[in-house]
């Protein structure tokens, strides 16, 4: 799961190093950088995922045991966490506002499964994620790109299409994602 986190989120820093980032697409060409991005932030991604796993199966590690009410809080921020991803990709005034709702998700989802998991490999793998997000914002408010894609960004309505593409998608993480690929039921618990 380290290993998996260190190439994850290593990659994911590399984009904020902007000067070696340029270097690197210099010297190896923008299409072969991207695929390798990819496959290094795909490969991170499935040792997570394994490394977590088999955490989970083998050893886990209890430093603390939430109340419960933890786990109801962490259930709703999922939903805002779910809708500013979607808001980051339908780019409408949630988007302006806030400039960067991926990270701002990202920061949410991590913070709340902090709040809910007080084993060791939880505060390992979502404090990392936590640490990172933070640093990025930090980073892109001394970038001059901006450091997002260009992506048109339309009006309320993107904001209505973002919110309901944000529900739907929390419902299948809530009833579907989380417990069959998890394995921790998220609702009546």
């Amino acid at each position: 799961m380290i290993l998996g986190l260190v190439l994850f989120l290593g990659v994911h820093t590399l984009t904020t190093q902007r000067e070696l980032r340029a270097r690197t697409i210099a010297s190896m060409g923008e299409g072969t950088y991207k695929i390798g991005y990819a496959l290094a932030s795909v490969a991170g991604l499935v040792l997570i995922v394994w490394g977590f796993a088999h955490y989970r199966a083998t050893g886990w590690i209890d430093i603390w045991h939430p109340p419960t009410v933890l786990k109801h809080i962490t259930v709703a921020l999922m939903l805002p966490a779910v809708i500013l991803v979607a808001a980051s990709y339908i780019r409408g005034r949630i988007y302006t506002t806030l400039k960067h709702p991926m990270l701002a998700g990202v920061k949410l989802w991590a913070a709340a499964h902090l709040l809910a998991n007080g084993d060791l490999g939880s505060i390992i793998l979502f404090g990392s994620f936590l640490g990172w997000a933070v640093f990025d914002r930090i980073s892109l408010k001394r970038r001059t790109d901006g450091g997002a894609p260009p992506i048109p960004v339309g009006g309320p309505g993107n904001d209505l299409i973002a919110v309901a593409v944000g529900i739907v998608a929390y419902l299948a993480l809530a009833f579907a994602f989380h417990p069959v690929v998890i394995g921790v039921p998220v609702v009546g618990v």
